[in-house]
């Protein structure tokens, strides 16, 4: 820990104290699968072939990026990576990928990465995300496996209204 300080090395450094006390945490998503990202659309929305182009092609990069514990989400527009979010949280880099992308319909991927440890920091989006995805003037969002949506029908209900398209993107 002295040398990486990273969120993951340093959680994972607290759930093995708790462990040794005899505290033993569990995935944190055990009790909540029907509010995870399932693989497909998940709108009635449907995103359109450059969007799928855009994930097609960022989703790797986002993957390896998540692994190294930089970040979990990513804009991009036209195979152009406008924002990657980092120590700021995914609020704040969708507000920055709206402002640099001011023509909108860019995409948001969201994921763990391949390596996720699910005790602890999973990658979340509520109403609130689409909410301001809508004010950045994002069109689609594209969901790794394990991604909670907070209380999924009305992320849903929310993104048919806010004409944002949802994908679950199956595991690798």
């Amino acid at each position: 820990l002295r040398q990486d300080r990273r969120d993951q090395n340093i959680l994972a450094a607290v759930a093995d104290e708790l462990d040794h006390a005899g505290l033993h945490m569990i995935d944190s998503t055990t009790y909540i699968p029907e509010h995870l990202a399932t693989p497909g659309v998940l709108t009635r929305k449907r995103p359109t072939s450059e969007q799928m182009a855009d994930v097609q092609f960022a989703w790797g990069i986002l993957q390896q990026l998540a692994d190294l514990d930089v970040g979990q989400a990513m804009a991009v527009k036209d195979r152009d990576i406008i924002a990657v979010e980092a120590i700021e949280g995914t609020d704040r880099m969708i507000d920055r990928a709206g402002a640099l992308c001011r023509s909108g319909k860019w995409t948001l991927l969201k994921s763990g990465g391949t390596r996720k440890d699910m005790r602890f920091d999973v990658p979340t989006i509520g109403v609130k995300t689409i909410e301001r995805l809508k004010t950045a003037k994002a069109a689609c969002v594209a969901l790794g496996p394990g991604v909670i949506m907070i209380d999924k029908p009305r992320v849903i209900e929310a993104a048919e209204k806010a004409g944002i398209a949802i994908i679950g993107v199956a595991p690798p």
